[in-house]
């Protein structure tokens, strides 16, 4: 399975418990590495034939814009969900953190991994001995 990969994206959230959260949305920090088969895409040269990085950021940069999460594990579920279910990858790691949120720290945040056949988390473990 071939990987398409997003780094350093920036997008303002609306994310957190406290009530001084809640005053401003946050910048945070999204990394994603995508699951696919590029073969076609290699093959065509077209756009129509892989995950158009592009729309994934807009409709993420959309969606953070309208909702309110209260936890980044909230927030990954639904990009998560978002790049398997209507972008079809086959599977995806998201980062989210927030940027010095806490004096002393440079970034807190959270790494989920999902597949969408499985509907849950991607499976990590080694394989068992044959």
């Amino acid at each position: 399975m071939d990987t398409l990969f997003i780094r350093d994206f920036r997008a303002d959230a609306w994310i957190g418990l406290y009530a001084w959260e809640k005053l401003a949305p946050q910048t945070l920090s999204l990394e994603l590495t995508v699951g696919l088969d590029t073969h076609a895409a290699g093959a065509s040269d077209d756009l129509g034939d892989t995950i158009d990085y592009g729309a994934v950021i807009e409709r993420i940069r959309a969606d953070l814009k309208d909702r309110h999460f209260k936890l980044l594990e909230a927030l990954a579920e639904h990009v998560a969900h978002v790049v398997l279910h209507d972008f079809g990858a086959g599977w995806v790691k998201v980062s989210v953190a927030k940027l010095a949120h806490l004096r002393g720290v440079g970034q807190v945040g959270v790494t989920i991994a999902r597949n969408r056949d499985a509907a849950g988390p991607l499976d990590t473990a080694p394989a068992a001995p044959r």
